[in-house]
C-alpha cells in the first residue's frame, strides 16, 4: 500500500468535504476513493487523515450555523439563571439532543466491527446507497412541515438519533437519514437540518475520540512517521470544501430539493452493483 501524497490527500479532501454533508454518503465515497488509490483504510495516515477531518467537519458546521449556535448558547445562559421564570427551551433541546445521543452511541459502539465490515464489501455499499436514494426520494410525498421543536417529543429524537447510528454503514448518509426522519415527524425544514447537525457534534466528536485512541493503541512512535503536510493540507481542504457543500444542503432543504440527489446515489448504486466502480 503506498503512503499518502499531496495530491491524494487533496483528492480526498475534496471528496470529503463535498460529501461529508449532502446527502450521499461520505463513507462509500471514501471507501471507493482509497481502493481506487491503493490506500490502506486502518493505516496510521489514514486515521490522523479521519480524524483531522472529523474536526474540520464540526467546524464548518460552528461557521454555517454561527447565528444559530450563537443564540441558542445564549439562551442557554440565560436559563441557566436562578432568576430565570420563563420557560427553559434552549434546556428542552438539549435534552432531546442527549436523547437522539443515546441509540447514536448504543448502536455506533455495539455494532462498529459489523457494520464497518461492509467496507470491504463493495456491492453491500451500492445496495445501501440505493437505499439512501428511495430514502431520499420519499421527501416528495411529504408535505411541508410545519411542526416546531416545542411540539417534538423525546422518541421523535431518539429515532432520530437511531438513524444517524444507523449511517456508521458505508453507503447510508446520515445527513439524509437524520434529516429525512425528522421531516417524516414534521418538523420545519430549517429545524430539520438545524437538529440533525446539532446532534452531529457528539456523535462527531465521539467517533474522533476513538480514531485518535485506536491510532495511539498502533504506538505513539507512529505519529512522527505520518506525513503532515498531506494530512494537514488535504483536512483543510475538507473543512473548506464542507463550508460550501453544508450551505448546498441548507439550500437543498429550505427549497425541498433533497430528492434531486436520490438520482445520484441510484446512479452510483447502480454501477457499483454492476461492478463497474
Amino acid at each position: 500500500m503506498s503512503e499518502l501524497t499531496y495530491l491524494e490527500a487533496l483528492v480526498l479532501g475534496v471528496i470529503q468535504g463535498l460529501t461529508e454533508f449532502l446527502p450521499v454518503s461520505s463513507s462509500a465515497h471514501l471507501a471507493f476513493t482509497q481502493r481506487w488509490m491503493g490506500l490502506q483504510a486502518d493505516s496510521p495516515s489514514m486515521f490522523m487523515f479521519d480524524g483531522l477531518s472529523h474536526v474540520g467537519t464540526l467546524v464548518s458546521v460552528a461557521v454555517v450555523f454561527r447565528e444559530s449556535i450563537g443564540r441558542f448558547a445564549v439562551q442557554f445562559i440565560r436559563e441557566c439563571s436562578a432568576h430565570w421564570t420563563g420557560r427553559r427551551n434552549a434546556w428542552r433541546i438539549a435534552l432531546l439532543g442527549m436523547v437522539a445521543s443515546v441509540p447514536t452511541a448504543v448502536i455506533g459502539l455495539g455494532f462498529k466491527e459489523q457494520l464497518e465490515a461492509d467496507f470491504g464489501r463493495p456491492r453491500w455499499i451500492g445496495a445501501e446507497l440505493i437505499f439512501t436514494g428511495f430514502l431520499l426520494a420519499t421527501m416528495v410525498f411529504l408535505p411541508r412541515g410545519r411542526r416546531g421543536l416545542k411540539k417534538f417529543v423525546w422518541w421523535q429524537a431518539a429515532l432520530i438519533g437511531a438513524a444517524q447510528g444507523a449511517a456508521i454503514v458505508p453507503g447510508i448518509s446520515r445527513s439524509g437519514a437524520t434529516i429525512c426522519t425528522a421531516s417524516f415527524f414534521g418538523l420545519r425544514r430549517r429545524w430539520a437540518a438545524e437538529f440533525s447537525f446539532f446532534i452531529a457534534f457528539p456523535a462527531i466528536l465521539g467517533a474522533t475520540a476513538i480514531q485518535f485512541k485506536d491510532l495511539l493503541a498502533q504506538g505513539g512512535a507512529a505519529m512522527g512517521q505520518l506525513p503532515w503536510g498531506p494530512i494537514v493540507m488535504g483536512s483543510l481542504v475538507s473543512l473548506l470544501i464542507g463550508i460550501l457543500s453544508l450551505e448546498l444542503l441548507v439550500q437543498a432543504v429550505m427549497r425541498a430539493k433533497l430528492h434531486y440527489f436520490a438520482v445520484y446515489c441510484w446512479l452510483l448504486g447502480g454501477l457499483v452493483l454492476a461492478g463497474l466502480i
